[in-house]
């Protein structure tokens, strides 16, 4: 886990740049089918693995939204923090594609690149991070977002 607590200024000098790659996570049925349980979305291509092998892709996927939920698991591994923060909450996103599936058994990992920080006033900073969700073996990604957290200073 990599967190840095910097100034304001250097994180306006590292817009652009990568914070972190995190290591490779393991998507298999049951988190697939966990996911599933918890959202109610129970659409066989998640959770039909014999119905799946017949399908597009010939196996079960995670759900779209599983790749997009680990956004914030893989965000605690690399950050860079303004010094003074009290409290971090998730602001939302500005971009999200689904761009690849991820099949069961698939190992993704996210990059993760400084993309804008804006001072909303003294004591609130808004830092936008792109995630690229990377499937070991493929060239596509399975998903790119923009996402959004709102740093408070005390």
């Amino acid at each position: 886990m990599t967190v840095e607590i910097v100034s304001i200024d250097e994180m306006k000098k590292r817009v652009g740049t990568e914070i972190g790659v995190t290591d490779w996570l393991v998507i298999d049925q049951e988190r697939i089918n966990k996911f599933a349980d918890c959202t109610l979305d129970r659409q066989w291509i998640h959770v039909d693995e014999k119905m799946a092998a017949k399908g597009p892709f010939g196996k079960t996927i995670a759900h779209g939204f599983l790749t997009v939920s680990l956004l914030s698991h893989f965000s605690e591994k690399h950050a860079i923090v303004p010094e003074g923060t009290k409290m971090t909450v998730n602001y939302g996103m500005n971009k999200l594609r689904l761009i690849n599936p991820v099949p069961v058994g698939s190992r993704i990992r996210d990059r993760i690149t400084l993309t804008d920080i804006s001072v909303k006033s003294e004591n609130r900073i808004l830092v936008t991070n792109t995630h690229t969700v990377e499937i070991e073996g493929q060239e596509k990604p399975a998903c790119i977002a923009e996402l959004l957290f709102m740093y408070f200073k005390g």
